[in-house]
C-alpha cells in the first residue's frame, strides 16, 4: 500500500494521495449525514457546477506558478462571453446558426488571449507587479463590460447552446467533459513541455532563468495570454449554462480559485504546481459545498468552511515541513523493506537446503 501511494505521488504529485483520502472522508461523512448525498442526482449536480470554478482555477494556476497572479480572470471570462453573445445577437439571436457560434467562439478566445497578453506584457516588459497589473486589468474590463451592457444581462441565444450547457454524453455532462479535456491539456502543457519548464523556472528564480537562456519576458507574456484563453473558455461555458451573460457572473469565485490552487499544493511564491492535485482539491471544495447545501446550511457557511480548509492546509504543510511525519513514514517504509528482505533471505536459504540432498 505504501509503495502504491509512493508511486501515485511520483506520477501525479505527492499531494494527491492525501487529497484523495480527504475526498473519500468527505464523501463518507456526508453520505452518513444526509441520505440524498450519494444519489445520482447530487453527483450530476456536482458535475454540472464544477466546470465554471474548475476552468477559472486552471486560468489562475499558471500565473501563480510563474510567481504572479491573475486577478482579472472573472472579468476576462465575462467580457469574452459578452463577445460571443454580441456576435450571436448580430446574426439573429435565437435564429443564429452554428457558423455564427463558431465565429463567436474564435472571437471570444481572441479577446481573452489579447487581454491576458496585454497584462503579461505589462508585467514582463514594463516591470509592473502582477497584482497591480491584473487589478488594473480587472477594473478596466469590468468597467468596459458595464459600459457595453449598461449593467444588464444579455440573453436570447439559439436552442442548441442549451444542449452544450445542460446536455450529457454517456451520462457525463458536456461542461464536465470540456473541463476534463482542458485539465488534461493544461497538465501536458505545464508538465511535459518546454514552456511548462520555463514557467516553473521563472517562478523559482526569474533572474537565474534569464541567465540560463530562458526567454523570461516572452514566456511571462505567453503565461498570461494562455490564462486569458482559459478564462474565455470559462466564459463560453458559463454562457451556455446560464443562457445569459452579465458582467457580475462568477465574481465570488475569484478567491475560491486561489484557495483551490493552494489546497492543491501550488507554491504561493511560484515555482511549483501540478494540475492533478488542483483537480482533486476542486472536487473536495465542490463536494463540501454540495454536502452543506443538502444539510440546509447557508452558502456563507460553505465559504467559511473553505477558509478553515485553507488554514488547515497551511498547518498541515507546516507539520510536514517539520519533517516529523516524513521521518515516521520513511521509518515505516524502511521497516517494510527490511521485512521483505528478511523474507527473501529465508526463501533463498530454504531453497539451498532443499537442493543439497540432490547434490
Amino acid at each position: 500500500m505504501l509503495a502504491y501511494t509512493e508511486r501515485l505521488g511520483r506520477v501525479f504529485g505527492r499531494e494527491v494521495p492525501g487529497l484523495l483520502g480527504l475526498l473519500a472522508l468527505t464523501v463518507v461523512a456526508f453520505g452518513l449525514t444526509t441520505p440524498h448525498f450519494l444519489s445520482a442526482a447530487n453527483f450530476d449536480s456536482i458535475a454540472f457546477q464544477l466546470p465554471d470554478l474548475g476552468l477559472l482555477t486552471l486560468a489562475m494556476l499558471a500565473p501563480i506558478m510563474s510567481g504572479g497572479i491573475n486577478l482579472a480572470i472573472v472579468p476576462t471570462a465575462n467580457l469574452s462571453g459578452l463577445t460571443l453573445a454580441w456576435i450571436l445577437n448580430m446574426n439573429g439571436g435565437p435564429q443564429a446558426g452554428v457558423f455564427s457560434f463558431v465565429v463567436g467562439i474564435v472571437a471570444a478566445l481572441a479577446v481573452g488571449g489579447a487581454s491576458g497578453a496585454a497584462m503579461g506584457a505589462t508585467v514582463a516588459y514594463f516591470g509592473a507587479h502582477p497584482i497591480l497589473a491584473s487589478l488594473a486589468m480587472m477594473i478596466f474590463l469590468r468597467g468596459l463590460g458595464e459600459f457595453l451592457t449598461r449593467g444588464g444581462d444579455i440573453s436570447g441565444f439559439p436552442n442548441f447552446l442549451r444542449e452544450l450547457g445542460h446536455g450529457a454524453v454517456l451520462g457525463v455532462p458536456v461542461p464536465m467533459l470540456i473541463f476534463t479535456a482542458a485539465a488534461i491539456l493544461w497538465h501536458v502543457l505545464l508538465a511535459r513541455t518546454r514552456h511548462g519548464f520555463s514557467v516553473a523556472m521563472i517562478g523559482s528564480n526569474p533572474r537565474a532563468s534569464e541567465y540560463s537562456g530562458i526567454p523570461v519576458r516572452r514566456s511571462l507574456t505567453l503565461v498570461y495570454a494562455l490564462s486569458g484563453v482559459m478564462c474565455a473558455l470559462a466564459g463560453i461555458v458559463m454562457l451556455t449554462r446560464f443562457n445569459s451573460v452579465r458582467v457580475g457572473h462568477g465574481e465570488a469565485l475569484l478567491l475560491v480559485t486561489v484557495l483551490a490552487c493552494f489546497l492543491g499544493g501550488v507554491d504561493p511564491f511560484g515555482g511549483f504546481g501540478r494540475v492533478a492535485p488542483v483537480f482533486v482539491s476542486l472536487l473536495i471544495l465542490q463536494t463540501l459545498s454540495s454536502g452543506l447545501n443538502l444539510l440546509g446550511a447557508n452558502q456563507h457557511l460553505a465559504t467559511a468552511v473553505w477558509g478553515l480548509f485553507l488554514v488547515a492546509v497551511m498547518v498541515a504543510r507546516w507539520v510536514w515541513a517539520s519533517r516529523v511525519l516524513q521521518m515516521m513514514i520513511a521509518r515505516r517504509i524502511d521497516v517494510t523493506r527490511g521485512r521483505q528482505g528478511e523474507d527473501e533471505g529465508k526463501e533463498a536459504t530454504s531453497l539451498r537446503l532443499e537442493e543439497r540432498p540432490h547434490e
